[in-house]
């Protein structure tokens, strides 16, 4: 499982073995069965989490009960309530594993030391942040500007994984339209 998570590193950084060895003690591996929940809304968000199998998503419940899928991760992913673990907040949304998933958990008081230790992970999380910042910002501009359709078909071609793993309440949750909705299109699609 660690080898994943070296991977991912690596994309941004290299370590040396013993900052390999200092991050490695640091993750704490977790087995989460399928509808388990990672992240509890109002609960302290002190961990983000590496997917080394399965999917999992945050979601959002409104007032009114309904839920807003925000994003969804699958291996090589990294996940959390990103304002509330960057601020030492209480979790705002909720993280469930869709499908039985293995997580590498990383705690943030140990990762803010280790970003003293090996100063280059501060970039790494940095990049992460940036590419996770700049995501939202393209999907916001296509939930504003392309039809439900649309965005759909671009889920479909990006995330085919995903799509496959997920039920269509929970892509149409991330596509912010309703269950109905998308039934509709897929039945539209379908008859193409």
């Amino acid at each position: 499982m660690k080898e994943l998570i070296f991977a991912n590193l690596a994309k941004h950084i290299s370590l040396t073995p013993e900052e390999k060895l200092a991050f490695a003690s640091a993750l704490e591996e977790k087995i989460f069965p399928r509808k388990s929940i990672l992240l509890k809304e109002g609960r302290p968000c002190t961990d983000i989490y590496f997917v080394c199998s399965g999917t999992v998503r945050a979601y959002h419940i409104s007032n009114d009960g309904k839920e807003s899928t925000l994003m969804f991760a699958i291996a090589d992913w990294w996940i959390t309530d990103m304002y509330c673990f960057v601020n030492s907040m209480p979790a705002m949304i909720y993280i469930e594993a869709v499908e039985d998933s293995v997580v590498l958990q990383l705690d943030k008081k140990l990762l803010d030391h280790l970003y003293k230790v090996i100063p280059k992970l501060e970039r790494f999380f940095r990049i992460l942040m940036q590419n996770a910042y700049t995501r939202e910002q393209l999907r916001m501009i296509e939930n504003l500007s392309l039809t439900a359709e649309e965005r759909y078909d671009r889920f479909l071609h990006k995330y085919p994984h995903i799509a496959a793993q997920v039920t269509q309440k929970q892509i149409a949750s991330y596509l912010g339209i309703t269950a109905e909705f998308l039934s509709m299109i897929r039945a539209r699609k379908a008859g193409k």
